[in-house]
């Protein structure tokens, strides 16, 4: 059972429950807090925007409780408070419409957070917007994406739990986009590129769609993306793809499936990589990273990552494969001095 402070402790003694009160942030007034949550959820009556969220955590019994919000985002690991003690976290979170994917619901107005855990405590909660954020942004396919549904999940998905306070993930990745769809929408980068401020980190992957691009054009575009990025004063990193989970028979992933090699001969990753050193942008190359922890995993431990065993998909990552793989790209954030070590969790 969650256990909250003394005071809604003693409203749901007598049964009567929190009532989700709206409020609205940014108009004068104290915080918004406990009182906008449930046993197991918040409701914050806010606009678009983004938003410092500071949690207490802990109760009489040990505890264990983690924060997820919006389109299943994952916003705080799970966190243990021993007997008694109070353990304070902090994080700050985007919230736009549609909150998920861009071609997606529009989902619910307003900032909602699931309380979660194997042993939920959350003593208290104060919502406030975020005066000095970064936005990472992300700009992607359905392996990064927002996913609606499990058991599907994008490493963009999982990211921000490992950010603390003053980096929050603005996912517009979209499922079946490739550079060129995404560049022609006006949902996707004609909405997201006039969002970029100065200083922003745009994350961009996009190779599993676009299997009839040849590389003339598959490389025209991601320059496109890097220009319209730094027009705008934002800092462009390039990520090579996922990995599919695409076995030879020897227990490597040197085929062109696995490697995103497309029907036109187009090896992506090797563009991408060659358009990062032309262009002077950032690199990571899940590619590589990927390949290595899956054929290291090998042809059954690696099942857990993808959704294999739900779907006999070799190609969309389960929750658990989204958070290791977004640990990954954490580990690259902070390798090559992109953000802070302070404003990321290690673990």
């Amino acid at each position: 059972m969650r256990r909250f402070n003394l005071a809604v402790l003693a409203a749901l003694t007598l049964g009567a429950g929190l009532t989700a009160v709206p409020a609205h942030a940014g108009e004068g007034h104290a915080p918004l807090g406990i009182d906008n949550c449930t046993a197991g959820a918040c409701h914050f009556d806010v606009p678009a925007g983004t938003y410092d969220v500071k949690v207490l955590l802990g109760g009489d019994a040990d505890s264990s409780t983690a924060i997820s919000g919006e389109t299943r985002r994952s916003l705080l690991p799970a966190t243990a408070a021993p007997a008694g003690e109070r353990v304070a976290r902090s994080f700050t979170v985007n919230v736009r419409t549609p909150e998920g994917e861009p071609t997606g619901a529009e989902g619910t107005p307003g900032l909602d957070l699931l309380i979660g855990g194997t042993a939920p405590a959350l003593a208290d909660i104060k919502v406030t917007p975020a005066r000095h954020a970064r936005q990472i942004f992300l700009v992607g396919d359905s392996t990064v994406c927002d996913q609606p549904g499990d058991p599907y999940s994008g490493w963009g998905q999982q990211l921000p739990q490992y950010l603390r306070k003053g980096l929050s993930v603005a996912n517009y990745a979209d499922s079946g986009e490739s550079t060129v769809t995404y560049l022609a929408s006006a949902q996707l980068w004609g909405t997201v590129q006039p969002l970029i401020r100065p200083g922003d980190l745009v994350l961009v992957q996009l190779a599993h769609n676009d299997k009839t691009t040849d590389e003339a054009t598959y490389r025209a575009n991601l320059e496109t993306l890097v220009a319209g990025i730094r027009e705008k004063g934002g800092e462009p990193v390039l990520v090579t793809p996922i990995v599919r989970r695409w076995f030879n028979s020897d227990g490597t992933l040197n085929n062109n499936t696995a490697l995103l090699v497309n029907g036109l001969g187009v090896d992506h990753p090797a563009v991408i990589r060659s358009v990062a050193a032309d262009n002077g942008v950032p690199l990571i190359d899940l590619t590589a990273k990927t390949k290595a922890l899956v054929e290291s995993l090998g042809t059954e431990g690696s099942k857990a990552l993808y959704l294999y065993n739900e779907k006999r998909d070799n190609t969309h990552t389960s929750v658990h494969g989204a958070t290791v793989y977004a640990g990954l790209v954490r580990d690259e954030l902070l390798a090559q001095h992109l953000v802070p070590e302070g404003r990321v969790r290690a673990e």
